[in-house]
């Protein structure tokens, strides 16, 4: 839920958001009333914890707007307060501070145009650490091979039941294409070959999960988890050399999974980026005030466990060849003469293309040869700095 568009989906397809405990109000997807977009989980990780503030957008809005100038805080029915400064988007606490069992949290919202929010009193969910995050090969339902990664866990006293999950994953991209001599124009219009950056070589990707990922476990004898959190294709290039993935499993109230729920029966089934109809979304944040001022999001309290793992390609798979590369990597051959011989066309109209980096020239003998650009330039796809938790 990191995306603008969320806030958007949020706002013009629910069909009614509850704006205090009893009352909800009917929003027409042909209409936009602005409303302040909350985003939090608040958890027992001894961190900075951060709340996303925005303003609901219209969903063909390019950008979202942060909620700015606000005064935010939590306070707890010990009397403690947390305050949250407002670093351009997003609040973060400036003390670290965790969420403990038996205390009740409540999050309070002050806008610099006089609107005030607060949410209802909420409490951490059973702490139930994972007991492992593992890959390994197996197939889809449509029967395709690939690597399943798995979170198996267990509350041994029956409590947990609601479960979330999160995940981020990191993959070392290696351009399949590159090499020392490039191509480029120079000053006066020419091409002349340099030294290619060696950092071009090797980068890293990184992608988080875009759809609710959630569990309950109430219909099973056992409060035990073991859940696939990701299936990757064994044709898909991100696990070609080395794959990481953290995992986060959060402990969900009954009410908390019931939004989650149903913000995922609203927006689909696979994403929430993609809505396919209206429904109902519940939460626990109102205006204190006035009660046409909109509020929409949910104030989480929830307890979380975080693994993450590495795996090579060659260790699950051993002996097969890698995936192929995401993008077609045929090298195709130009000479800057004319009648040249087999496998080189004499050809024009490369000058544009190499300016506007959809190729990558490079030089073998007396020929010269392209291919795109991400395959000889793993920057145009993803990072050439090395995460600072990535092992070898």
């Amino acid at each position: 839920m990191k995306n603008y568009k969320l806030y958007s989906i949020l706002f013009l397809f629910s069909a009614f958001i509850l704006n205090s405990c009893t009352e909800a109000y009917p929003l027409l997807t042909n209409t936009y009333e602005e409303a302040l977009v909350v985003e939090t989980t608040i958890t027992n990780e001894l961190k900075i914890q951060e709340i996303k503030l925005t303003k609901s957008a219209r969903f063909e809005d390019e950008k979202y707007l942060p909620e700015s100038g606000a005064e935010v805080y939590i306070t707890d029915n010990s009397g403690n307060r947390y305050d949250f400064e407002d670093q351009s988007d997003k609040y973060v606490s400036t003390a670290a501070f965790q969420a403990v069992p038996g205390t009740q949290y409540q999050l309070h919202i002050n806008t610099k145009d006089g609107r005030s929010f607060e949410s209802s009193p909420e409490i951490l969910s059973t702490v139930t650490p994972m007991q492992s995050v593992k890959a390994a090969i197996e197939k889809d339902k449509d029967d395709k091979r690939g690597v399943g990664i798995r979170v198996n866990s267990f509350d041994s006293g029956n409590k947990s039941h609601y479960y979330r999950y999160e995940y981020e994953e990191t993959y070392k991209v290696i351009a399949p294409k590159w090499v020392r001599t490039k191509a480029v124009i120079n000053a006066n219009g020419a091409l002349t070959f340099i030294e290619n950056d060696p950092n071009t070589r090797i980068c890293y990707g990184n992608k988080k999960n875009t759809n609710l990922l959630l569990l309950s476990t109430t219909d099973l004898k056992e409060d035990r988890v073991d859940y696939l959190v990701r299936f990757i294709s064994d044709q898909d290039y991100i696990i070609t050399t080395r794959y990481s993935i953290l995992v986060k499993q959060y402990v969900e109230s009954l009410a908390a999974f019931n939004y989650y729920s149903t913000l995922k029966k609203t927006s689909g089934s696979t994403s929430i980026l993609s809505p396919t109809q209206p429904g109902i979304v519940l939460g626990n944040l109102k205006s204190i005030k006035n009660t046409n001022d909109k509020i929409i999001g949910y104030f989480d309290v929830a307890s979380v466990s975080i693994e993450r793992i590495y795996f090579n390609y060659a260790d699950l798979f051993l002996g097969e060849a890698p995936p192929p590369f995401y993008t077609d990597c045929q090298e195709f051959c130009y000479a800057d003469y004319p009648f040249s011989p087999d496998p080189c066309t004499h050809s024009g109209g490369f000058y544009d293309d190499l300016m506007m980096d959809k190729i990558s020239y490079y030089l073998n003998g007396r020929f010269y040869y392209w291919v795109n650009t991400p395959c000889g330039d793993c920057t145009t796809i993803a990072s050439n700095v090395k995460p600072t938790f990535w092992v070898d």
